[in-house]
């Protein structure tokens, strides 16, 4: 009975210019991992140490965990629950406007025919490219006039004002990439104008849907000049809430770790939840030239 002989052991090919070019990629999608990951390690293991092993000169990564951090940001007369609350009202509902209200006027762009249209789409992106501290000082006087200041409808439309032109530059994108045959199709087949927007438009830009919510709950959620200037003692967020940590008699690390833990925890979770619509959004060509 014969054998098979045994395959001669491989050796690696010559290192071409494909393969050196993978290589290079990788090396720079670790070496940009590390950065993002490493610092939201460090602070989540600093959360969890007391403050005496965080102010330590040497590191030390054998340590026995504890909660105390976290119980101390919960309990007591500066309990972090309000911040949160108004965190949560305040980014969730701008984000929830936003994309609402960008779907319809991004929707109306795209099938727009006017002369200029163009021109409008750069125009309204071009409001997202100033600087929040250009604006602050009119929108507080604006807000203050309104009696809008220290209160989360106040909050809430600051954010508005600064993610709906985003939104609605973004989604004009994704409805534009829609054949307007679809609409006719369905007009054709007895539905309104309204009917064939909701029933057939909104479904296929579902991945253009989620990632405009998402972007825009990032950036209210991680505000920290609106929150600083519109708010007061019953309105102030997260990042309010984090920056009072920091005084001139010294930095409360532990407390400081644990609430950055709170703030970067519902994003990443928000993020992994909704990745599979993420990142069709951002892959699917939305940001275009039309």
């Amino acid at each position: 009975m014969s054998t098979a002989p045994a395959p001669a052991p491989t050796t690696p090919g010559p290192l071409t210019p494909g393969r050196a070019a993978r290589w290079t990629g990788r090396a720079v999608l670790a070496a940009a991992l590390l950065w993002t990951l490493v610092p939201l390690g460090w602070m989540l293991l600093s959360s969890l140490k007391p403050n005496a092993d965080i102010t330590a000169g040497a590191p030390d990564l054998w340590f026995a965990p504890t909660l105390d951090n976290y119980e101390n940001l919960f309990t007591g007369a500066n309990s972090l629950w309000p911040y949160l609350r108004n965190s949560v009202v305040a980014a969730g509902v701008s984000a929830l406007l936003a994309t609402g209200l960008g779907a319809l006027a991004g929707y109306g762009l795209a099938r727009s025919r006017m002369r200029g249209k163009h021109h409008l789409s750069f125009w309204i992106i071009s409001t997202r490219m100033a600087p929040i501290a250009a604006v602050a000082l009119p929108v507080f006087l604006i807000f203050r006039f309104l009696g809008l200041i220290d209160t989360l409808p106040g909050l809430i439309l600051a954010y508005l004002s600064f993610n709906l032109p985003f939104a609605i530059w973004l989604l004009s994108a994704f409805f534009a990439e829609l054949p307007p045959s679809l609409e006719e199709s369905a007009q054709v087949a007895g539905c309104t104008p309204w009917q064939a927007f909701t029933r057939v438009v909104l479904p296929l830009t579902r991945p253009g849907l989620v990632t405009t919510f998402v972007l825009c709950l990032v950036f209210a959620w991680n505000d920290y000049a609106f929150a600083l200037v519109l708010t007061g003692p019953d309105t102030q967020t997260l990042p309010i809430a984090a920056s009072q940590l920091v005084t001139q008699t010294g930095v409360d690390w532990g407390q400081l770790t644990a609430i950055g833990t709170v703030v970067v925890v519902p994003m990443v979770l928000v993020g992994l939840a909704v990745r599979r619509w993420l990142v069709t959004g951002l892959t699917m060509g939305a940001v275009t030239g039309e």
